[in-house]
């Protein structure tokens, strides 16, 4: 049995490497062939102005990034350790040489993506700029949370999820206090109290009135939920049943024969990549959260199977592109392989590309602690 559990281990390592390979290759280029540059193309085969970085993807490099750690975590290299390096610096100098984007989600979905790369590059005043921006997303509108832009009316998991676990993470004394608080405030405000799962978020008047819920529950709303879930379950146990409660809800309503559902193209190409990410973490994590205790132990295999069922439809629908596997937006459903630029699937995504080399990486951090 462990003989078998460890040419499992290698066999998804071998995958998710195959898997980073075919971005490498598709994708990555660099930004107006700058010596020291290096960015993801949004689309494969790419137009002219995504070559040129005239229409890119803020969102999707946070996550380009956290896709290279987690592959510098399975098998360090020098030469991976620069190609974050590079990509951290050509988002600031794409970004018109500043880190805060307008949109508070992705500030906060690339803060924690710059927290996890601060080994290879120096990232410390980007975070504290990032930090700095979400802390005045603060308002009491609705009861609390964060506005998902300046200029919006939106109050939304997207934004406060990533934003509780970054400022978790900071170590201040008041950032956890709003984390706490954020955290409070999404499970009394968008919890579905039928389902366990949370909904997307609120649209709120200047008044402070709520004017509408947005009942959508997308697969990474419930992700950077469990991701909140397990940052502040160490210091209380309500954490870890919730955490509990989050996996049992997307094993139900969020999979089909236990494989994670799709969201289709654009950002939707990453979004059950990151809910997988984070059942990843919640099932190594939970045993020790809980005590090992009997529901905790079964929430971490439910956890753990949703991972690898997801990862095995993901590699079995595969496409075979230049460069290594190509995945669509839909793990149950042949990916296809894009004629040109013009033909527009979502297979040709950056995102969706890094949505199952999520998975595949997701699989292989579970299949390594065996």
């Amino acid at each position: 049995m462990a003989r078998e559990l460890v040419a499992t281990a290698r066999l998804w390592a071998a995958r998710a490497a195959v898997s980073e390979l075919g971005v490498h290759a598709r994708h990555l280029r660099r930004l107006w062939a700058r010596p020291g540059t290096l960015l993801g193309v949004d689309g494969w085969p790419p137009t002219r102005g995504e070559r040129l970085f005239g229409r890119w993807n803020y969102f999707a490099q946070a996550h380009l990034i956290d896709c290279l750690v987690d592959a510098q975590e399975r098998n360090p290299t020098a030469a991976r350790a620069t190609s974050i390096a590079r990509i951290v610096r050509s988002v600031r100098l794409r970004h018109g040489r500043r880190w805060v984007d307008e949109d508070y989600g992705d500030a906060a979905w690339l803060g924690l993506a710059l927290m996890r790369a601060a080994q290879y590059t120096p990232v410390k005043i980007a975070v504290r700029d990032i930090v700095r921006g979400l802390r005045g997303a603060w308002t009491d509108h609705a009861g609390g949370g964060l506005w998902s832009r300046a200029d919006e009316n939106l109050k939304s998991v997207r934004v406060n999820g990533p934003a509780t676990i970054l400022l978790a993470r900071c170590g201040d004394r008041v950032d956890m206090q709003r984390a706490r608080a954020i955290a409070e405030w999404m499970e009394d405000s968008l919890l579905d109290e039928i389902t366990g799962l949370v909904w997307v978020g609120l649209h709120v008047n200047l008044d402070g009135e709520v004017r509408e819920t947005i009942k959508e529950a997308y697969t990474f709303i419930q992700g950077v939920y469990l991701g909140v879930c397990l940052e502040l379950a160490a210091g209380d146990p309500v954490w870890a049943e919730r955490a509990e409660r989050t996996i049992i809800a997307v094993s139900e309503h969020l999979a089909n024969n236990g494989v994670l559902r799709g969201q289709g193209g654009d950002d939707g190409g990453i979004y059950t990549g990151i809910l997988a990410r984070y059942l990843a973490l919640a099932a190594l994590r939970l045993p020790a959260l809980t005590g090992a205790s009997a529901t905790g132990m079964a929430a971490s295999h439910v956890a753990e199977r949703l991972v690898m069922t997801s990862a095995a439809a993901a590699w079995r629908n595969r496409a075979v592109a230049r460069g290594g596997p190509l995945f669509g937006p839909d793990w149950t459903i042949p990916a296809r392989v894009p004629r040109s630029p013009r033909h527009k699937i979502a297979e040709r995504e950056l995102a969706s590309q890094l949505g199952g080399w999520m998975v595949l990486e997701a699989a292989a951090l579970l299949e390594s602690s065996h």
